[in-house]
């Protein structure tokens, strides 16, 4: 009759008395490695990012996945292992993107890296866990020798085949190779989506509500600026903020411009896929005015005597606030 062995016996023969399996551990310090040429300066620019990164991407979370439903030597070889490996890891990342997609982080890079992370590890410490469950004799294991002559069997076999076969395995390793290939080369150079900017203001408390749009003369209101980059290069924007005397003429149900005062501008060096979002205090002076425009400008900036709805369509982008000017008094 089989002993049921007790969870805590189990956990101990897992994470106590059993070693760390290699192809675990192998894994494990891969992580390591890639958050390492991720965020460490000089190596984040280096060769060994796109190494790391597109094995962390395209192969560590299939494989402990694998590695956690079959523990077994028996279950599946290694050679099995490691074609599922890439499958299985190009079906994960969709899946994790869609589900950071939902959340307040979106799909950025530390999102990314701190959800593939977790994932990794806790499949590492859930494969650890299911072969403690086993015989040691029964455990799988990470043979080097052996996986390469499963390979070498598998597309090269030494005995007697039909030249159909042998043809066959050679086109099956090319198309491997070739898909591998393509896949990194998409990854490591991808093409250009849609160039844009994304220009807004949000309210006092970074939100799209509450703006100030009631304002007192010589008293100081804020709000906050932001921009974010999808050019593909690193952009220096100026923002150019005025306050506007707007009129309107009820005949040709039209307005014009009175008065246009510039108020303090600022520029920002913005790299691609980077948001910066930025405070802004400004005071009226006077009540005639009845609007608050933001333009933004990109690498090009018109001559400072262009003025008016001339330098409002020369902007990259525009905003603004209608907004009430009350005295003090």
């Amino acid at each position: 009759m089989k002993r049921v062995q007790h969870p805590y016996d189990i956990l101990l023969d897992s994470f106590a008395r059993m070693s760390i399996p290699r192809d675990l551990l192998i894994c494990e310090l891969w992580l390591i490695g890639a958050l390492l040429v991720i965020y460490l300066p000089y190596l984040n620019e280096s060769f060994l990012r796109i190494l790391f990164g597109v094995s962390l991407v395209l192969f560590i979370p299939g494989y402990t996945l694998i590695a956690t439903l079959y523990p077994a030597a028996r279950d599946l070889d290694g050679l099995e292992r490691l074609a599922l490996s890439f499958g299985l890891s190009i079906a994960l990342i969709p899946l994790t993107g869609l589900a950071l997609n939902y959340t307040p982080w979106g799909i950025r890079l530390d999102p990314i890296v701190t959800s593939l992370s977790l994932l990794t590890v806790v499949l590492c410490l859930a494969a650890q866990y299911r072969r403690g469950r086993l015989p040691p004799d029964e455990r799988f294991s990470l043979s080097f020798n052996i996986l390469r002559q499963g390979v070498m069997h598998e597309f090269f076999p030494k005995e007697e085949s039909s030249r159909t076969s042998r043809i066959l395995s050679v086109v099956l390793f090319i198309a491997i190779i070739a898909a591998v290939t393509t896949t990194v080369y998409v990854i490591v150079v991808p093409r250009d989506g849609e160039k844009f900017t994304e220009f807004f203001i949000l309210g006092e408390n970074q939100k799209a509500e509450d703006y100030p749009t009631s304002l007192l003369v010589g008293t100081n209101s804020s709000l906050f600026i932001g921009i974010s980059n999808h050019e593909y290069r690193t952009i220096n924007y100026t923002v150019e903020p005025y306050f506007l005397t707007m009129i309107s003429d009820d005949k040709t149900n039209t307005t014009t411009i009175g008065s246009m005062t510039p108020l303090r501008k600022f520029t920002m060096s913005i790299p691609h896929n980077q948001t910066v979002i930025q405070s802004y205090t400004f005071s009226p002076a006077t009540t005639k005015f009845n609007r608050v425009e933001f333009l933004l400008f990109n690498d090009t900036i018109p001559d400072e005597h262009l003025t008016g709805t001339e330098r409002i369509n020369q902007s990259y982008r525009n905003l603004y606030l209608w907004v009430t000017v009350r005295s003090l008094k």
